[in-house]
């Protein structure tokens, strides 16, 4: 009779069984701290807040289809929510995705109240479709030129310049028409704003060459809908 094996006994019924019955706990962590209600997800994933509510307490055994759209509601990869093992891999791998138009690349990869993106805006979107909605947000642009429309207010940045306003102004920000515009984005969904130490108009035009102007006009700031 051979020697007893020592190979360690693969995941099995327990380990994933296991694994399913976290998925709970996490999506409800993840959920309140965000501070977004079963209500607010519901309307955004489109599952119901009973299934959401079973789904969370563990009386509702996660599918793919059920997690797919909570994955993207809470803007984390798939398999943070079902708590898959590190691979070892350093690597971020970004995973870009059209927006009205726009290349749009996710740069903040746990939830939170402030939410990063870049953003590569093609010189076709020129006509202006103001829009409203919670939040606040912070633009830079990178290359390009961005027209800005915010209110009343129309005007152009370069690059090295930055806008900040609420995005319950009306408001919307595309290319002059002169060539694509790439900027970063950061956005608080609640209304958290970004604090920067910036040059006034004032001290731009005594500095040579100075730049990094912020642009603040009506007190708004670019929302990344728009």
């Amino acid at each position: 009779m051979g020697a007893p094996s020592t190979a360690s006994p693969g995941p099995g019924s327990g380990g994933l069984e296991q694994a399913l019955a976290s998925v709970g706990p996490r999506l409800r962590e993840l959920r309140r701290r965000r501070g977004v209600t079963l209500a607010a997800l519901s309307d955004t994933t489109g599952i119901s807040r009973s299934t959401l509510s079973r789904l969370e307490t563990g009386r509702r055994r996660p599918t793919l289809e059920l997690l797919l759209p909570l994955s993207q509601a809470h803007q984390v990869p798939l398999d943070e929510l079902v708590g898959a093992p590190d691979v070892g891999d350093p690597r971020v791998r970004l995973k870009p995705r059209t927006v009205h138009g726009s290349t749009v690349v996710p740069l903040t990869r746990q939830p939170g109240p402030l939410q990063t993106y870049k953003m590569v805006i093609p010189a076709s979107r020129t006509t202006p479709d103001p829009r409203v909605h919670e939040g606040h947000e912070w633009l830079y642009v990178l290359a390009g030129r961005l027209r800005l429309v915010l209110g009343d207010h129309d005007v152009v940045l370069g690059a090295g310049e930055a806008a900040e306003f609420d995005t319950r102004v009306p408001h919307w920000f595309g290319s002059t028409g002169d060539g694509p515009v790439e900027i970063l984005s950061i956005f608080g969904r609640q209304g958290e704003r970004m604090h920067v130490r910036a040059r006034t108009r004032g001290d731009d035009e005594a500095a040579p060459g100075g730049r990094g102007r912020s642009a603040r006009p009506g007190q708004g700031r670019p929302a990344g809908g728009a």
